[in-house]
């Protein structure tokens, strides 16, 4: 959970038709303060667990910046030194959501995970395959950011928000 809308309507969404949630965010960034006590926690992880606390489910913060840096700060910084523009989201979607995050996840039990993209997921009925799709919002749709997702990945992930424009995201 980021705080923000996205992340807390699909958890809001997906305790309502009866998933057990829990919530867990991540911190990346090294300037985050190393308490998350209420007191001094930055403010994305208290909008967090202030969300958490409103729908009733746990709330889990983990500090993840040291493979952060390691799987996107560093690749980043190495690829724009060379004169590309790399997109750091689609790092820190394969190897820190939904891969470091997911572990982290699954040590309190859950088994899938889900973020509030703006994108969908489907299985192949012949295939067996799980395709990434675009969000209903195409204006917002985020697969673009998720297309390094492996069919692992994409096999534990829900989008709740995917079938929602952004304006009925804000009315949920």
């Amino acid at each position: 959970m980021s705080g923000g809308i996205d992340s807390s309507v699909a958890a809001a969404l997906l305790k309502e038709i009866g998933h057990h949630v829990i919530g867990v965010t991540m911190r990346v960034c090294t300037g985050d303060k190393a308490d998350t006590s209420a007191d001094t926690a930055p403010a994305f992880i208290t909008d967090a667990r202030r969300v958490a606390d409103a729908l009733g489910i746990p709330h889990h913060v983990f500090d993840l910046r040291d493979i952060f840096h390691e799987k996107v700060i560093a690749p980043f910084c190495q690829e724009y030194r060379a004169g590309r523009t790399p997109n750091p989201c689609v790092l820190c979607n394969r190897y820190i959501k939904f891969d470091a995050l997911l572990d982290k996840a699954r040590s309190l039990g859950a088994r899938r995970i889900a973020t509030g993209h703006h994108a969908k997921v489907t299985r192949d009925d012949i295939s067996g395959r799980m395709l990434l799709r675009k969000g209903r919002d195409r204006q917002k749709d985020q697969s673009y950011f998720l297309y390094a997702l492996t069919q692992e990945q994409l096999r534990h992930a829900l989008f709740p928000i995917g079938h929602l424009t952004k304006g009925e995201v804000r009315t949920e």
